[in-house]
């Protein structure tokens, strides 16, 4: 089984399924492609049904987009549990990696990660000023302390244990470091800020990191 990523400093896209995929325990290789020149994005056409990352290839199969990867490794590996148990949760979860995965395009448009994130040796920037950017903001820290409100007594994680939706909102978590945002001006009571430290300091997405320096260093 190889999932097909981008690279590795600055595809949030490709950080997703691979967090389900190291949650699920699954045993898979990770091939690192760039789009830079026109002939690697040729390249990446070939590989790809939808010329973008990630992908998964396995059992004969490419399965692309970073939610339908995700979905595959809940039905592939059940006893992860990478949703909630009971359907009620399990259907919000899906919500907020829904909205996750349509929405907030001025957070992705304005805060992207690029080369000036620090695992790529640049230094911390300062978000922009944007009405677009604040709605963003505003929408997540509601979205995260209302179900850390709710679910909160249960574990850590937006939904008590980790699901799907953590993974997605993981990359939000780092540009929030990256971007210095203080999430107290968005109407954060703390919860948001408790989430993003949580999201951070999971062992997979240290292993990432580590595995994008090494990227950058060879």
């Amino acid at each position: 089984m190889e999932l097909i990523i981008g690279p590795r400093l600055f595809s949030t896209w490709s950080l997703r399924p691979w967090l389900v995929l190291r949650r699920a325990g699954a045993v898979f290789t990770a091939r690192e492609v760039w789009y830079r020149s026109e002939a690697e994005k040729a390249e990446l056409r070939r590989l790809s049904p939808s010329g973008f990352v990630p992908l998964l290839k396995v059992e004969g199969e490419t399965l692309w987009d970073s939610l339908a990867i995700s979905e595959w490794a809940a039905e592939r590996y059940p006893e992860a549990k990478l949703w909630p148990v009971d359907p009620v949760v399990r259907a919000l979860a899906r919500a907020a990696a829904a909205e996750m995965h349509a929405g907030f395009a001025a957070l992705r448009d304005l805060c992207g990660m690029g080369p000036d994130h620090p695992i790529a040796g640049g230094a911390r920037s300062t978000a922009p000023s944007d009405p677009g950017l604040d709605r963003d903001l505003a929408r997540v820290v509601v979205l995260w302390s209302q179900m850390r409100g709710r679910f909160g007594a249960d574990g850590p994680w937006l939904f008590g244990d980790w699901s799907i939706a953590d993974a997605f909102f993981t990359p939000v978590a780092a540009r929030v470091r990256h971007y210095q945002i203080d999430l107290s001006a968005h109407g954060d009571d703390g919860t948001a800020a408790a989430y993003v430290a949580a999201l951070l300091d999971q062992p997979h997405f240290h292993e990432w990191e580590a595995e994008a320096l090494r990227s950058r260093a060879g």
